[in-house]
């Protein structure tokens, strides 16, 4: 099905819709262009990567959920969806400050209990209520963590992991 994923991390995101050069460039512009026009009440907004808009592109409004078990812990569902976490533009600048790079939103964790962040770089991160957790070094890495189950790094105040 894909060389990029394992097999049940392709069969997975299939189900949820994906497939092998799935790409939608005007919704990555699109979706880019309205996410960083969104402001917060005290007039924050999200900055909107490169990496972000390939991920709207090929990924945006995937719903996924496991269904194995995970392999360290448990699977988490996840929807690509950066609308999903709008409110987020000054929880993600705090963590942007703390790894040095720009963050953008890419959608919720568990049913809206985490943040998913891409960064400039191509890192993708969740934040939740116990802490900021780093998933990958590009998305493909994130993903199957999230769907393997695979146990995230947490990061550090000094923006490490």
């Amino acid at each position: 099905m894909s060389e990029r994923f394992p097999l049940p991390v392709a069969q997975t995101l299939a189900a949820a819709g994906w497939q092998p050069g799935r790409s939608d460039e005007s919704r990555g512009r699109e979706w880019g262009l309205r996410i960083a026009a969104h402001a917060t009440p005290s007039g924050r907004q999200h900055i909107v990567t490169a990496r972000a808009i390939e991920a709207y592109a090929e990924f945006g409004g995937l719903r996924v959920r496991p269904q194995e078990d995970g392999e360290q812990v448990a699977p988490s569902s996840f929807h690509l969806d950066p609308f999903l976490v709008r409110h987020s533009a000054e929880t993600l600048a705090e963590l942007a400050e703390a790894i040095g790079a720009r963050l953008s939103p890419l959608g919720e964790e568990g049913d809206g209990t985490g943040i998913l962040a891409i960064d400039e770089h191509g890192r993708v991160f969740v934040l939740d209520h116990t802490g900021d957790w780093f998933l990958g070094a590009d998305l493909d890495e994130a993903l199957t963590t999230l769907v393997l189950g695979r146990r995230p790094a947490r990061v550090r105040a000094d923006g490490t992991w």
